[in-house]
């Protein structure tokens, strides 16, 4: 078995222990996900279920934790073996298959790390982690790997994934009934999906920031857990403007704090929830009046990585 000694010198003895008894949900083993599966079991992590219906196949292998070792195999086993090389003693679970169809399996986790891309999974997802009470920590990243963003959804806390994604993403709309999921690409403003996000070391950047965050977050109550500033953080890999009028450069990093909407369908008014709404609510094959959105607070500083 790997040694955790200096894994544990970093973190304490205390939190691999908590680490230890923490299950982490994956829903999608993609470049991203496959990333962050890997980087948490490498971090003391030993318990997981993951969670995809697609298989590794030739063009994956240039953006992917696996190679072409696993060709034809299912994504989420070939990480979970992966997994196991790196530590033999975790326990992980694999399903080959869609989340929509093993929502019961939030109720077993500790926390989730959402690596889909298709809009309509992601508000299955934010629906379901709301009802399960369930942290749910969701990254993208945008065209051509100009940047990208991880948000942490705390359940009534602060936003849902559907009222922040109205708040943060210009042009943003419901989903409809033909999104599909695609490898951690991004929505453009026009509604369209970029096929190719970028380079894999694109992808990886957001996807290490997702899972540092995700162990942050495992880590609350320990002498190891790091504060963060907001709920959402946004990088630049190329010169791009987060901030209307300013140029954050290539490696900055803004955060910024989105704010619950009230009037949102799924987490606003107990009246108008979740649960009182069909799938093609949310999806906005029928239209709801909303007259409220949310708000935006910018912390307006740049820092790099």
């Amino acid at each position: 078995m790997t040694n955790w000694n200096r894994v544990e010198r970093l973190l304490g003895e205390d939190a691999m222990q908590h680490l230890a008894q923490q299950t982490v949900g994956v829903v999608g083993l993609g470049s991203g996900g496959g990333y962050v599966a890997v980087a948490l079991a490498m971090s003391g992590v030993r318990n997981f279920i993951l969670i995809d219906d697609d298989v590794l196949e030739t063009a994956n292998i240039v953006r992917h934790v696996a190679d072409n070792r696993y060709l034809g195999q299912p994504k989420a086993g070939a990480v979970a073996d992966l997994i196991k090389h790196r530590n033999p003693d975790a326990e992980i679970m694999t399903v080959h298959g869609r989340i929509e169809d093993h929502i019961e399996l939030l109720g077993e986790m500790d926390v989730l790390a959402v690596g889909v891309d298709g809009e309509g999974s992601k508000f299955i997802i934010n629906e379901a982690a709301l009802e399960s009470n369930l942290i749910a920590v969701y990254a993208g990243v945008y065209e051509r790997g100009e940047g990208g963003d991880v948000v942490t959804i705390r359940p009534y806390q602060g936003p849902c994934y559907a009222c922040w994604a109205e708040s943060l993403r210009e042009g943003y709309t419901m989903p409809g009934p033909d999104d599909v999921d695609l490898d951690y690409g991004q929505r453009r403003p026009d509604g369209t999906i970029a096929a190719e996000p970028g380079l894999w070391l694109d992808v990886v950047r957001i996807a290490n920031t997702q899972a540092t965050i995700l162990l942050n977050i495992l880590l609350e109550g320990t002498g190891a857990e790091r504060p963060l500033p907001a709920n959402t953080v946004i990088l630049a890999s190329r010169p791009i403007e987060i901030i209307e009028g300013q140029l954050t450069p290539p490696f900055g990093v803004e955060w910024v704090d989105i704010s619950r909407n009230a009037n949102c369908l799924v987490c606003g008014k107990p009246q108008v929830n979740a649960s009182a709404l069909s799938l093609d609510q949310l999806l906005g094959n029928e239209q709801i009046a909303s007259t409220d959105t949310g708000e935006a607070q910018v912390t307006t500083g740049s820092d790099d990585e």
